[in-house]
C-alpha cells in the first residue's frame, strides 16, 4: 500500500489505452513545444541579431555536417522501409537533398549559404571547422535511423512539424539583421517552407497509423523527443565553439 501511495507501482504500469489520433498528434506537437531547439540560446541571439560573422559562418560550417547526413539517415530509413510503395514516398527525401539531374538540391543550396556567408565550398566540404560535439551528435541521428524500428525513426523526423515557422522566421532575421549575408545563400531555406510541410505530412500519417499501441505511440514520442535532443546538442556544441564575446 505504502508504495502505490508513493506512486512507485503505478507509474510503471502500462498505458492502457491508445490516445486518438488528436491526442496522439497534440503529444507530438507538445514536444516541439518544449524541446525544439528555436528555444536554444543561440537561436535566441542570433534571431536578436547578435551574432557576430564568425559565430555565424561557425554555425553554417558545422550544420553542413548535418546538412549532407540527412539523405544519409533517409537512405537508412528506406532501407529499412517494409513496402514499395513506403519507400518510393520517403526517396523524395533523398533527392530533395541530393539533388536531381540537372536540379541542385539541398546540400548544394546549404554549400552556397557558406558561400554568402564569407566560406569557401572546400573549408565547408573538408568540414574544417566541425566540432566533435556535432559530428557525435549527427553520428547518433544516423546510427538511430539504422538501427531502431522504422516507424520510430520516421517519427524521429517529425521536427519537420515544427521547422517551418522557424525557417520563416530565420529567412526575416536574416535579411533584416544581418544585411551583410547576401540573398542568394538563403536559396536552401525558401525551399524548405514547401519541402518540410510536405514531408511532415507523410510522416505524421504514418505514425498515425501504424503506431497501433499504446507503447508504441510512446515510443514515437520518444523517438520525436531524442530528434530534439540531437538538434539541441549541436547547438551546445556550436555555442561552445563558438562564444559571444564580453
Amino acid at each position: 500500500m505504502m508504495l502505490e501511495q508513493k506512486g512507485f507501482i503505478n507509474r510503471n504500469k502500462k498505458r492502457e489505452e491508445l490516445w486518438s489520433a488528436d491526442e496522439f498528434t497534440e503529444r507530438l506537437r507538445n514536444v516541439g513545444s518544449s524541446s525544439y531547439h528555436d528555444k536554444h540560446p543561440f537561436h535566441i541571439v542570433m534571431h536578436q541579431g547578435n551574432l557576430s560573422k564568425e559565430q555565424i559562418c561557425g554555425w553554417v560550417a558545422n550544420r553542413y555536417y548535418y546538412q549532407k547526413s540527412v539523405p544519409i539517415k533517409d537512405a537508412a530509413i528506406l532501407s529499412n522501409l517494409p513496402s514499395r510503395e513506403l519507400r518510393r514516398e520517403w526517396i523524395g527525401r533523398i533527392l530533395d537533398h541530393d539533388g536531381r539531374p540537372g536540379e541542385d538540391g539541398g546540400i548544394e543550396a546549404w554549400l552556397r549559404l557558406g558561400e554568402a556567408v564569407g566560406l569557401s565550398r572546400e573549408e565547408v566540404i573538408r568540414e574544417e571547422h566541425v566540432v566533435p560535439g556535432v559530428r557525435f551528435a549527427v553520428d547518433a541521428y544516423v546510427n538511430f535511423a539504422r538501427t531502431k524500428p522504422w516507424i520510430e525513426a520516421v517519427a524521429s523526423s517529425l521536427t519537420e512539424l515544427f521547422s517551418p515557422d522557424l525557417i520563416s522566421k530565420r529567412i526575416k532575421v536574416f535579411e533584416q539583421l544581418y544585411p551583410w549575408i547576401d540573398r542568394s545563400g538563403l536559396d536552401y531555406f525558401q525551399s524548405r517552407l514547401t519541402q518540410a510541410p510536405c514531408d511532415s505530412d507523410v510522416a505524421l500519417r504514418l505514425v498515425l497509423t501504424q503506431c497501433r499501441t499504446p507503447e508504441a505511440q510512446q515510443r514515437a514520442v520518444n523517438a520525436l523527443r531524442f530528434k530534439c535532443d540531437v538538434l539541441w546538442a549541436q547547438l551546445d556544441a556550436i555555442e561552445k565553439a563558438y562564444p559571444s564575446k564580453p
